[in-house]
């Protein structure tokens, strides 16, 4: 079983930035790909950005340029550095990690971007 643990969300201006974390544990981890994934309300959960295990990054088209994914492949860790930030990513943000072949999910943290 994996654990996943998120912090780092919150409340920012619009053009201000956050920078959220999401750290897995367990026993037997071999941690492939890692991603974030959001959901505003009404609307479908999307990817966000994503890093396989040989660091290669994919973004939504909508944080290209503003948002960098990273992870640290030591404390099985993965980043999300948000930049620039828009009143329309505002959304609940989930980690989201593939342990081997199966896939895991964090509880979600709340950015709000808002004056």
């Amino acid at each position: 079983q994996v654990q996943l643990v998120e912090s780092g969300g919150g409340l920012v201006q619009p053009g201000g930035s956050l920078r959220l974390s999401c750290a897995a544990s367990g026993r037997n981890l071999y941690v492939n790909a890692m991603g974030w994934y959001r959901q505003a309300p009404g609307k479908q959960r999307e990817l966000v950005a994503s890093i396989t295990r040989g660091g290669g990054t994919n973004y939504a088209g909508s944080v290209k340029g503003r948002f960098t994914i990273s992870r640290d492949y030591v404390k099985n860790t993965v980043y999300l550095q948000m930049t620039s930030l828009k009143p329309e990513d505002t959304a609940v943000y989930y980690c989201n990690v593939y342990n081997y072949l199966s896939e895991y999910w964090g509880q979600g943290t709340q950015v709000t971007v808002s004056s």
